[in-house]
């Protein structure tokens, strides 16, 4: 494969529909929202999108058989007053800069086919430290978006995410911004060392607040849940290791080990 292959799986008719990305990334809270959000109301598939910039694999599924790592986007056609939706969702992001840049100006270009007007780019924005109450921050292409946004309980930081937006989630709002699209960047404040689906709760809490759709959120915050008690474990050993470390030397070192 030498070129980025697009697959139309369905022609599907949706009016001005809003794009939702959430590609892996920090704590893959973007992926577990958007994933979720799939599931949860019923989007069919519309579009593979297969390139030589993923990396160089496939998926085993659990019955044995193999997936060809790709990009999908799915259809969402809203109930009564939501608004249609196309989700980006995939099993990685691009392994290269030039791939960054082709894959994303392809998701622009479809979305601008379906006459998308605006877009929300999923993420995660690492501390280094376990977060006990995640709240969502943001990035957005205009003023007054971040205004709109500061109303939705989206936080804004100056000069935050100090090293900036990097892969997809940046670059849609960037490349975006170039053809007159509208976008913002939720992001659920989480360690960044571990899946976590309480950050991604929240985000999802945010968003469909924003979108005005009623998602179920019985399932991630079920994942949360278990996740807690995994984090509680690790920082238990985080304490015990405490007074060992604050003492210091290599002879110490030597001697716990």
């Amino acid at each position: 494969m030498k070129d980025t292959l697009v697959s139309r799986i369905k022609e599907v008719t949706l009016k001005d529909p809003i794009l939702v990305e959430g590609l892996p990334g920090v704590g893959h809270v973007g992926k577990l929202v958007a994933d979720h959000m799939v599931e949860e109301l019923k989007a069919e598939k519309i579009i593979e999108i297969y390139s030589p910039h993923f990396p160089p694999q496939v998926m085993v599924k659990e019955d044995g058989t193999i997936k060809q790592v790709r990009n999908e986007i799915y259809a969402y056609h809203g109930k009564n007053d939501e608004p249609d939706l196309l989700i980006l969702i995939g099993d990685y992001q691009s392994a290269t800069n030039e791939g960054h840049y082709e894959l994303c100006s392809i998701f622009l270009d479809i979305a601008q086919s379906f006459h998308v007007k605006r877009i929300y780019a999923l993420g995660g924005y690492g501390t280094g430290q376990f977060v006990d109450k995640p709240n969502v921050m943001g990035a957005a292409t205009s003023i007054e978006l971040v205004e709109e946004m500061k109303q939705k309980d989206v936080v804004f930081h100056e000069n935050e995410p100090g090293g900036g937006i990097i892969g997809v989630s940046g670059l849609l709002l960037g490349m975006g911004a170039l053809r007159g699209i509208d976008a913002v960047c939720l992001m659920g404040v989480t360690s960044g060392y571990l899946v976590d689906p309480k950050a991604a709760s929240e985000v999802l809490r945010i968003l469909s607040g924003i979108l005005g759709i009623e998602v179920s959120m019985q399932a991630l915050e079920e994942r949360a849940k278990e996740m807690e008690k995994i984090i509680g474990k690790l920082q238990e050993m985080e304490r015990a290791q405490a007074p060992y470390e604050a003492v210091g030397g290599d002879e110490d070192l030597r001697y716990i080990g």
